[in-house]
């Protein structure tokens, strides 16, 4: 392995049930009084709002509700609340909920130190100082943000959709409490597990993976493939919530140190052009990105065909190997995740605009086994949209 390897990270842990009341006692390590607490319309109207703010009252800490995250977000909602914390003198940024909200939350506390909007950061290093410190709390088992030095936005003038990437944005303190994922409906349980499925694969998969990030990668993929289905149906079941919550956790883990792939690409310009929740978009493609890569790397990918739960019996590697696609075709069958663009009503002609869009996040394409021109892109695409 002739290249240098660095890896960063979140700084501290906290994984298990409960572990949401530990959100005082970690905003005092950091000695703030005054807390942002980030979340989305819809979650800031819930117990789990009630119930962090007691925590944080009964701790002694002060908390400013910042609830107006939105699906998709654009970055005129990080602004905003860098405007509210700097008003109210918060000293730490506290996100609870998916992975919007802990992708604003990130980005508020680097605006409240560095100048400018969130807008100006879109890329990689471009921040140039640490922000607020900040607490990020998941509610799905999905994005894996609360471990990742990126925030993802949505750029509604322009259509497009970029990541501020910057090692100033991964969290102090990650709390991992499965017990807050137990009222997920089974939809989003199951779109967002196979958007932590897909970091895990992609970045085992990734030309930047290297034997730490491969460990971990190949842990989640099993973790998620193993887990998922029994999440979806059997939601209130804490022992499949406590596997999917930390596949989850370190496919997040991998996705930092690896980088994701081409499936993160192409599903980027159907978020940005018609609204697609992302792990909705990425499961959508993902059988027929696998399908393509799969000969880019047969020994990794028989790999991932075993952990996913494939038999090699008789197979040869190639065989082995292409069976990873039909895993992952089966996987979201299941659990009931589109698998056409013609489900998600993006029409066909759209095709060549989502080529271009998917052209320009050229960090996964680079990534991919395999080398992914237009015309393979827009092979892709038109592949998954009949199925």
């Amino acid at each position: 392995m002739n290249r240098l390897i660095t890896i960063e990270g979140v700084k501290k842990t906290v994984f298990g049930n409960g572990s949401v009341n530990e959100i005082a006692n970690e905003c005092k390590s950091l000695n703030a009084t005054r807390v942002m607490l980030v979340m989305d319309s819809a979650l800031a109207k819930s117990e789990i709002c009630l119930k962090a703010q007691d925590i944080l009252k009964k701790g002694r800490i002060k908390p400013f509700l910042y609830g107006d995250v939105t699906p998709e977000p654009d970055p005129s909602l990080a602004d905003a609340g860098a405007e509210f914390a700097r008003k109210e003198k918060v000293g730490c940024v506290l996100g609870i909920g998916g992975g919007s909200t802990m992708d604003v939350a990130k980005a508020i506390a680097a605006l409240v130190k560095n100048e400018g909007k969130a807008v100006d950061y879109i890329g990689l290093n471009k921040v140039k100082k640490a922000g607020l410190p900040t607490i990020m709390v998941p509610t799905t088992s999905g994005t894996g943000s609360e471990t990742t030095f990126t925030a993802v936005f949505t750029m509604r003038d322009t259509k497009t959709k970029g990541g501020i990437n910057s090692p100033f944005l991964y969290p102090h303190t990650a709390i991992l409490d499965p017990e807050l994922t137990l009222g997920l409906p089974a939809y989003p349980t199951a779109y967002t597990g196979m958007d932590a499925l897909i970091h895990a694969i992609e970045s085992y998969t990734s030309l930047k993976a290297h034997p730490m990030s491969e460990a971990i990668s190949l842990r989640a993929i099993g973790l998620i493939s193993e887990n998922l289905r029994g999440a979806v149906f059997n939601g209130s079941d804490i022992a499949y919530r406590e596997k999917m919550m930390m596949g989850s956790y370190m496919a997040g883990m991998g996705l930092a140190m690896a980088g994701v792939t081409a499936v993160h690409a192409l599903s980027y310009p159907m978020g940005s052009l018609f609204g697609i929740p992302h792990g909705v978009a990425n499961a959508c493609l993902l059988p027929y990105v696998l399908e393509y890569n799969y000969p880019g790397n047969i020994d990794k990918f028989c790999d991932v065909s075993l952990a996913m739960g494939e038999d090699a019996e008789g197979l040869s590697s190639r065989e082995l190997a292409s069976m990873a696609s039909q895993s992952a075709y089966d996987l979201a069958e299941d659990i009931g995740t589109p698998l056409t663009l013609k489900e998600l009503n993006i029409p066909e002609d759209a095709i060549p605009e989502l080529v271009k869009g998917a052209m320009k996040i050229a960090v996964p394409i680079a990534n991919n086994p395999r080398p992914m021109p237009p015309e393979i892109a827009e092979k892709i695409y038109r592949q998954a949209f009949e199925g």
